[in-house]
């Protein structure tokens, strides 16, 4: 019994030393919080090239028939003229892709994002995953899209990802995107709820779809 106190005095003792090294970067989360956006950069100074409407881009060189042919091939067969109301990015699931579970972990993305907050998705620890989005690109041309992932436990962030998109032309049908092949963590330290903060923007740093949810990492599946 005495030896149970011990080791759980030295589990406390070792979890506010964690805090109290982490404790500047607990200070500084809101701060980070307004800079999602400001992922690093090869360039300092970087650019993006201005984007040019799909009217302007059809309309350049008409008499071209090789340069019209190769716009054709590039921007589909004719505009997308969907409800002017509907935004021209909209994020519609996002899926966790593994043979190792057993079947499909999706949140969709088209009702109240709010409610995924009260949500735990769960995966088990080691297992292999990738990310799959799928959005719709509606009226114009979108360039630089990117998805930002902030994981936090215990309110530290513990890892950030970004990944390229990349740019896409309007259709009707969706677009999907898969990350390339992760391993889950594994191991009894990892193990239990993590905070996710997820946002899908753009070369423009347009907020196309932020949302929150919770990753709950387990031994096995049936726990």
């Amino acid at each position: 019994m005495i030896g149970m106190d011990v080791c759980e005095l030295g589990g406390q003792i070792l979890e506010l030393l964690w805090l109290t090294v982490c404790y500047k970067d607990i200070l500084a989360e809101k701060e980070a919080e307004r800079h999602i956006h400001e992922e690093d950069e090869t360039g300092l100074n970087y650019q993006p090239p201005a984007m040019k409407s799909l009217v302007e881009i059809r309309s350049l060189d008409k008499d071209d028939e090789s340069l019209n042919k190769y716009k054709q091939a590039l921007l589909g067969p004719g505009p997308v003229m969907p409800d002017p109301s509907v935004p021209n990015i909209q994020v519609t699931r996002l899926t966790l892709v593994s043979g190792q579970a057993p079947g499909p972990i999706t949140m969709d993305l088209t009702g109240d994002v709010e409610a995924l907050k009260e949500q735990a998705f769960m995966m088990k620890e080691g297992m292999d995953y990738r990310v799959k989005i799928h959005f719709k690109v509606n009226r114009e041309i979108v360039s630089g899209l990117r998805y930002v992932q902030l994981t936090y436990r215990k309110g530290v962030r513990v890892d950030k990802a970004v990944y390229m998109v990349g740019s896409y032309r309007p259709q009707k049908e969706e677009h999907e995107f898969l990350t390339p092949l992760e391993e889950a963590p594994k191991g009894m330290v990892v193990r239990g709820t993590y905070h996710i903060k997820s946002l899908f923007t753009d070369d423009d740093k347009t907020d196309h779809l932020s949302w929150d949810w919770k990753l709950q990492i387990k031994k096995d599946w049936e726990e």
